[in-house]
């Protein structure tokens, strides 16, 4: 069987890369054994943010004294905190179904495996061949080779997700970006919170001083985080797990019901049968050039599977970059500014560069601060805790900006377009701002 394209894998940058080919006018055939929206919809981004939103509001219920509310009691049904989880997952897989029903893709409900570089097989035994072929299998959670790294009540976020009970006691092996999340969600569901990090900081690769801050912001929640920490060990104890650690050259153990490894993700590429191609990997994933064109012409890798940049807004445009590269179409996507955004409470954003980046390529630049603590919208919604940095460069050119506080995951996006449009730091100071708004602290910096 021949389309134009042969997608695998059916997540964010499956399924985009899809309808954004379709509606070019050209006929796809995607295959998913699983469900479609992979990890980012079912086990990852969607669920994890209907859970941060259980957490904020339990949170402003504990803080109910604050807005004048006396006396409130309530219980917290754990089950329905689920059932809500899983029934937005549901509604938006909904939605991808339909969408999929297009009449140029043809999505084919089983894994896909190549027979050679260009021919795709099914377990069913059919084989499908296509002028181009797009791999968007994205990623897997990462293990960590210590003994009682298969015990029970030692997870993966995925599990995390679907467990029955809330764990008094919290251990979460990596403070990026998912363990961050996870600490900060289940802090505020009532667990002792307890993260241990190899790296001198949490989220290595955001700015110094928004990791230092948000650090501090976690700490004062009650979550314990040890950088600096080698997990040696887990061993069952009673009814918990100890986890043995070496911090500073120090032996040390701390003791959780449950022990979230979150040390990132893996490419996902073991059932693809690469073998029988010609296409180049690494421990990183599958190797490609700018245009995610792999050693092979004619097969791309996009998304987590190729390990640039492990989002899904990142996947879905490398794919539509990939159609365009096909069509010989231009367009304007820059794959080098891509914001990112941690959903704990506070959020942290950030797009463009860092201090760390500018001082590698030898940039020379100047940052510009602003607290959210002088902020009349992040006052009033009781909000105080957060930090705006822009970066320029020499020519006030605005090339990076870092934000930690109330809602930096939407203020992101003014810089990220500004940056995209070349605009200036001098032109940022003449827009003008709503007030009270949260993005006047961007507007605060641009002036500092």
């Amino acid at each position: 069987m021949e389309s134009d394209i042969i997608i695998i894998g059916g997540g964010p940058g499956g399924y985009e890369t899809a309808l954004y080919a379709a509606k070019q006018g050209l006929s796809v055939t995607l295959f998913e054994g699983g469900r479609l929206g992979g990890t980012c919809l079912n086990e990852g981004c969607i669920p994890t943010k209907s859970l941060c939103r259980n957490a904020a509001v339990l949170e402003d219920i504990k803080e109910a004294g604050t807005w004048g509310i006396k006396d409130l009691t309530y219980t917290f049904d754990w089950q329905k905190v689920i059932e809500r989880k899983n029934e937005i997952v549901n509604n938006l897989a909904s939605g991808i179904e339909f969408l999929m029903k297009h009449k140029l893709i043809k999505v084919v409900r089983e894994y896909a495996t190549f027979r050679d570089d260009h021919t795709v097989t099914s377990p069913s035994g059919e084989s499908y061949t296509a002028h181009n072929i797009i791999i968007a299998t994205g990623s897997y959670a990462r293990t960590l080779p210590i003994e009682g790294i298969n015990l029970p009540g030692v997870i993966t976020s995925k599990e995390l997700l679907d467990i029955n009970h809330i764990p008094e006691r919290l251990c979460i092996i990596g403070a990026g970006v998912i363990g961050l999340e996870f600490a900060s969600i289940f802090r505020s569901f009532g667990s002792e919170v307890t993260i241990l990090e190899f790296a001198k900081d949490i989220i290595p690769n955001f700015d110094t001083d928004i990791s230092k801050r948000l650090k501090q912001s976690l700490a004062k929640k009650g979550i314990q985080i040890v950088n600096q920490a080698i997990v040696g060990h887990i061993k069952p104890k009673d009814t918990g797990l100890i986890i043995s650690y070496e911090f500073k050259g120090v032996q040390q153990e701390t003791i959780a019901d449950i022990v979230l490894v979150s040390v990132g993700r893996n490419a996902n590429t073991e059932t693809l049968n690469l073998e029988a191609t010609h296409v180049e990997q690494t421990s990183k994933g599958i190797v490609t050039n700018d245009f995610f064109e792999t050693t092979v012409p004619g097969i791309y890798a996009i998304g987590d599977v190729n390990g640039k940049c492990m989002l899904a807004h990142a996947a879905t445009y490398q794919g539509k970059k990939v159609i365009n590269n096909i069509l010989n179409k231009r367009d304007d996507i820059n794959l080098k500014l891509i914001p990112s955004a941690v959903f704990t409470t506070p959020e942290v954003a950030a797009t463009g560069l860092t201090e760390e980046d500018c001082k590698q390529k030898n940039i020379s630049f100047k940052s510009h601060k602003a607290m959210f603590r002088t902020n009349g919208k992040a006052l009033s919604m009781g909000s105080p805790d957060g930090l705006c940095k822009i970066i320029v460069d020499e020519q006030e050119n605005i090339i990076g900006c870092h934000i930690l506080g109330a809602h930096a995951a939407d203020l992101i996006h003014e810089i990220t377009a500004l940056i995209a449009t070349r605009c200036t730091l001098p032109q940022l100071r003449d827009i003008i701002h709503a007030h009270p708004t949260l993005s006047e602290v961007i507007q605060d910096c641009a002036q500092e």
